[in-house]
């Protein structure tokens, strides 16, 4: 009889009555990659739809501040990152995550990546991979020119290299860099690349700093190294344009996220996988006293204030940011392809640590890596600023810094620009009294 009524019910399509969670996310490879697997999730929680909705990283940006900002409720978990989770949990926009799992085991969490993706003691959101900055290098090109890549490489040492190795007529390119505009993009790069010059966004009083020499500096050397030895078109290619040139040989060095070594060392995904190299990313001056400056960034989920699925999504959310989702990509993809830079207990592993030649450069930049208030700063955040205005500003500074690498206009004139466009918006915040 049980059997029966199991039956009725499942044809009157009431026995499994399930929960459509709607996650919105990036169209990285890591994030991809779990969408692939999520079979497996739905088979432990059959009563748990999901609904993928992937974007490029500015337009999800954009998608997700619009919908949480607007109470919109297009979206059940949504794939942030610790620019925005210090502003939108003070805004109350976003559901602390407090049960997630009895094995979850949230004091594994690297300190830097838990401490940026919590306020007051809570975690407003679950890190899915986090990342700093490193040097990405051709070590046959290297070879053949006869350069060896530094201990602590500078920014000078980077420029002479990459114009000795760039082979135009075979299309290598010395450097690849990002270029297309967003907060997110050129400038996630930009604003740590001044930062290695001793220029921040904003001084001690707000005062936009882009026409100090630290930033003359900083997009004087990327304009001229991206023209001399970059690839042509340079100011359409962001994180993923750039990863596709570097994985078809066509890149020198690559500085950028230490998330891409995954990537570039992948079979399935490089042509140069046994060809590269990793070195800290490059300081300003020669003597290199803070080992460059590195960023910090995770991308992670999080669950928007007033939402009608809370226990589903954060089942979800424990699901995809445990241990048992990296095991899970271990035994699918190999320790390599785990997502890097989140828990302490990876980094312990030494199937990973074996499998990953990046791994102690990823760690070490890790946990140099201090977004908080300092004396020379009045916000939380390294490549970007943790205010609500900088998402605006950023992307708008970008397009002048596009325009100079295009050549339609000059370095100092997009710095001008910028430096015009910032003074005007934090006053008219409030910031510059």
């Amino acid at each position: 009889m049980a059997g029966a009524m199991s039956l009725a019910a499942l044809s009157s399509g009431t026995a499994l009555a399930q929960t459509t969670l709607t996650i919105g996310t990036v169209n990285n490879s890591d994030m991809i990659r779990m969408q692939g697997l999520t079979g497996e999730f739905t088979k432990a929680h059959p009563d748990i739809a999901l609904n993928w909705v992937t974007l490029e990283e500015n337009i999800l940006r954009q998608r997700v501040t619009t919908d949480i900002a607007t109470k919109g409720g297009q979206f059940d978990v949504m794939t942030i990152g610790t620019y925005e989770v210090p502003i939108w949990s003070k805004n109350q926009w976003l559901v602390p995550l407090e049960n997630l799992g009895a094995d979850y085991d949230a004091d594994d969490l690297l300190p830097p990546i838990r401490q940026a993706l919590s306020t007051d003691g809570k975690m407003f959101a679950a890190p899915f991979y986090a990342e700093s900055t490193m040097t990405l290098y051709r070590k046959d090109l290297f070879e053949k020119a006869g350069i060896t890549m530094p201990e602590k490489p500078t920014w000078e040492f980077i420029a002479d290299a990459a114009a000795k190795i760039t082979d135009k007529e075979a299309g290598v390119y010395g450097i690849c860099l990002r270029g297309k505009p967003g907060w997110g993009e050129n400038m996630a790069f930009l604003g740590n690349m001044a930062r290695d010059f001793g220029a921040n966004y904003f001084d001690a009083n707000w005062k936009p700093q882009f026409e100090s020499e630290g930033w003359k500096k900083a997009v004087t050397l990327y304009v001229d190294m991206m023209t001399k030895s970059g690839p042509p078109g340079a100011a359409s290619n962001g994180f993923n344009e750039t990863l596709s040139l570097f994985g078809q040989g066509k890149c020198g060095m690559w500085m950028d996220a230490t998330v891409a070594a995954s990537f570039v060392t992948d079979t399935k995904q490089s042509q140069v996988a046994d060809k590269v190299g990793f070195a800290p990313a490059p300081c300003g001056i020669a003597s290199c006293p803070n080992d460059g400056a590195n960023w910090l960034w995770a991308w992670s989920l999080a669950i928007p204030a007033g939402s009608q699925k809370t226990e589903a999504a954060e089942t979800f959310i424990g699901w995809a940011t445990s241990k048992a989702y990296a095991e899970l990509v271990a035994s699918k993809e190999g320790w390599a392809n785990v997502p890097p830079g989140t828990r302490t207990s990876l980094y312990k592993n030494e199937n990973y640590v074996k499998a990953a030649p990046f791994a102690e450069q990823t760690l070490a930049a890790i946990n140099k890596a201090d977004p908080s208030i300092g004396a020379d700063k009045p916000y939380v955040g390294l490549q970007f600023a943790a205010i609500p205005e900088f998402q605006g500003l950023g992307t708008a500074v970008g397009q002048q810094m596009a325009a100079a690498l295009s050549g339609s206009s000059t370095v100092e004139q997009a710095l001008a620009a910028a430096q015009a466009q910032a003074t005007r918006e934090l006053t008219r915040a409030g910031y510059i009294k």
